[in-house]
């Protein structure tokens, strides 16, 4: 039986950016790396002589191959001993990069991460509620010459430290929160049911998802999108938030994502939706698929599960679950996105050929005509 994989070697809490800075003993042999709306807000006064790399300098999307290339290059030029990286997961993933490249170049580290090694103390300090990264010892970039996302996986890349502060996370855009703790469900949903899961990890996986739909609906119940009463109600349950988006990294670090995370990276990869946005895009079609397939073990336990927590019975469970989601973020149909019919024969190809990383943590076994079915019905 598989336990929890190994994680950070401590997972701390603080409720303000100013607590923590006491403690951290910021010092000129630090890297932060973070975005400016965070550094200019909330962390310039506590920086003091620590070097600074802004992530948003080399670009506003998900981090690719030619934003990290840069980065690593700027950062090559800087003495430190080690990187504090406070920011979503795009900034998170790029600092486990920077942290184990010590000068190879990109393209080797991706196709090699077993040669990674760290050098650096690396501190991670998330600003949303998604990735759970962390927690974790994977990174995902958008491989723009391939136009395709890749995952790298290496255990030189658990942070030393996990830094929760809920304090960073009341300014989020609504998007930014919707897309975010979308994610996390995903991820909690997909580890739990996922081969390589184990009753450790499922603890977390179901606290995670439950933390997040009774979020969900009670953020829904407070108003409608855009009013301060819903803005209140979702700041209110960030600490919550931040911790099941903690629960979901435990969870996904040893049970995998799957075709949920295969299936987006397409519409990422090639439309540059949000990670999360992507993922819901796909969610409800991939179980509903699995279902078709196998109705039984642990996805009759998640059915019955989520049936408890949206009131409703076991047949209607992910319509429901979409009904609630919607008062999140409205899902779209790919089309909306600019996806034509030309591109999921192509999708479906390269989640085959390109994601086998993720395809085999499924719940049941999904062929190409699996994913085309799933792309088309989802259309």
């Amino acid at each position: 039986m598989r336990l929890l994989t190994m994680g950070p070697r401590l997972i701390q809490e603080y409720r303000t950016v100013k607590e923590y800075a006491e403690t951290a003993n910021l010092r000129d042999t630090d890297l932060i790396i973070t975005v400016a709306a965070i550094y200019d807000t909330l962390l310039r006064p506590y920086t003091g002589d620590a070097n600074v790399l802004l992530c948003d300098k080399y670009g506003n999307e998900e981090p690719t191959d030619l934003m990290l290339e840069a980065i690593i290059a700027d950062a090559s030029q800087l003495t430190f001993d080690r990187i504090i990286a406070i920011g979503g997961g795009a900034v998170m993933d790029m600092a486990k990069v920077v942290s184990v490249s010590r000068g190879r170049p990109l393209d080797h580290i991706i196709e090699d991460p077993s040669s990674c090694e760290r050098h650096v103390g690396l501190v991670l300090v998330p600003t949303t509620c998604g990735t759970g990264s962390e927690v974790t010892e994977i990174a995902a970039l958008n491989r723009t010459r391939l136009s395709t996302k890749a995952g790298i996986d290496s255990p030189a890349m658990f942070a030393d430290e996990a830094v929760l502060i809920p304090e960073l996370l009341y300014g989020l855009p609504d998007h930014v929160f919707a897309t975010s703790s979308l994610d996390a469900l995903v991820h909690a949903v997909e580890s739990t049911l996922s081969p390589n899961a184990t009753p450790y990890t499922k603890l977390f996986g179901y606290r995670a998802i439950s933390i997040i739909v009774k979020g969900y609906q009670a953020i829904a119940a407070a108003g409608d999108f855009g009013t301060q009463a819903r803005r209140s109600a979702r700041n209110e349950l960030m600490r919550d938030f931040l911790i099941a988006s903690n629960y979901a990294g435990l969870s996904f670090e040893t049970g995998g994502c799957a075709a949920v995370h295969a299936l987006s990276y397409q519409l990422g990869g090639k439309y540059h939706v949000p990670h999360g946005e992507a993922n819901y895009a796909m969610f409800t079609g991939v179980l509903k698929c699995y279902m078709s397939i196998r109705s039984d073990g642990e996805i009759a336990a998640m059915n019955a599960f989520l049936s408890e927590l949206l009131d409703c019975e076991t047949d209607v469970v992910y319509d429901r679950l979409e009904r609630l989601i919607d008062q999140i973020l409205p899902k779209k149909r790919l089309r909306e996105y600019g996806v034509t019919r030309d591109d999921l024969p192509q999708f479906a190809d390269n989640v085959i050929n390109t994601q086998q990383r993720l395809m085999r943590n499924c719940f049941v076994p999904l062929d190409r005509d699996h994913v085309l079915s799933i792309f088309e019905t989802l259309y």
